[in-house]
């Protein structure tokens, strides 16, 4: 358990400098699970930012190539490298009234496929699909998808119209961390994906919108106790860790429900368990993968022109005098 308290996006908009843990150099598939799933959720943390502030940070993390998508409040960023293409969905902003109609929109849909949707996830993405279908019918890169909270469901229904449309490229994974219910019983069963989602004890999130409304999870649940281990419990030992959580965030003067669900616990519990599983393994970790830090406000600086100068020209979707006028 970290000691951060408040949102994710309160977290960055008090702090001036952010630590990330990855630098990719090479395919995501040559990454073990656990570095890859670091890597998604420090993307998934860094959409929380303006393009001007997103774009360098996530060049450090080795994605040069990006777009950033803004319709009406739904926003998603495209990230790639000479190897892959990423969409991330932004995630939940406390204070924006889109946001919050999505949240408290509980009623189902009918789902483009089979079965029914969250209506306000669902409606989120509808407003992205067109521009987000323009770029995807033009990658022949392997595609991966992650998001945060409102973003993991976005993201979830993203990836699945992806894979049951006629575009090229399927999903490779998709990675969600601190996701809500998206559909009913029959979409999950349906829109089948290679879908990791992780869940940090006492997130409140991933408790909503209620089962009794017919909602249901999907994916490969990969719960984070407490002490932020990854285990696999029964309900009656699910109980007991959240009471630890609980008294353990009281001790701490920070609420948990809320705490829980920063993008900041999900990423300082994946990094310790990237550490212990290389102690174990006796995996040398390389000098890219040490953490650096770098100012949130940084523009863009001589170390993400030179990634942009040694990346193949069909790995940049978008140069940078597009890309502001995307923002």
């Amino acid at each position: 358990m970290s000691k951060v308290k408040g949102t994710t996006r309160q977290h960055l908009q008090q702090s001036n400098q952010l630590h990330l843990y990855s630098h990719v150099q090479g395919p995501l598939k040559s990454l073990s699970f656990l570095r890859r799933s670091l890597v998604l959720a420090e993307l998934s943390m860094l959409a929380y930012l303006p393009p001007d502030s997103c774009a360098p940070a996530a060049a450090r993390l080795g994605f040069p190539g990006h777009m950033f998508f803004d319709q009406d409040g739904a926003q998603a960023y495209w990230f790639d490298n000479r190897w892959d293409a990423i969409i991330i969905c932004r995630g939940t902003e406390p204070h924006d009234w889109n946001d919050i109609r999505a949240n408290v929109n509980l009623w189902m849909e009918v789902a483009e496929s089979v079965g029914k949707v969250h209506r306000g996830f669902k409606r989120e993405m509808d407003q992205l699909w067109p521009r987000l279908e323009k770029a995807l019918l033009r990658n022949r890169k392997p595609l991966w998808f992650a998001g945060h909270s409102l973003g993991g469901a976005m993201a979830t229904i993203c990836a699945g119209r992806c894979k049951l449309s006629f575009i090229k490229s399927n999903p490779e994974e998709l990675f969600t961390y601190g996701s809500p219910r998206v559909g009913d019983q029959r979409y999950v069963h349906f829109t089948r994906l290679r879908h990791h989602r992780w869940v940090n004890n006492n997130d409140i999130v991933p408790t909503v919108p209620p089962t009794w409304l017919g909602y249901r999870h999907c994916g490969q649940e990969l719960y984070l106790d407490y002490r932020g281990q990854l285990r696999e419990l029964n309900w009656s030992g699910r109980l007991i860790d959240n009471w630890r959580g609980l008294r353990e965030s009281l001790r701490m003067r920070r609420f948990d429900f809320v705490a829980d669900h920063s993008m900041f616990d999900y990423i300082d519990a994946i990094v310790g368990l990237c550490e212990a599983e290389e102690r174990t393994s006796g995996k040398t970790v390389s000098a890219a993968s040490i953490a650096h830090v770098i100012p949130i406000s940084q523009a863009e600086t001589p170390e993400s022109r030179e990634l942009m100068a040694n990346t193949t020209p069909d790995s940049v979707i978008i140069h940078e005098e597009a890309f502001r006028r995307s923002a």
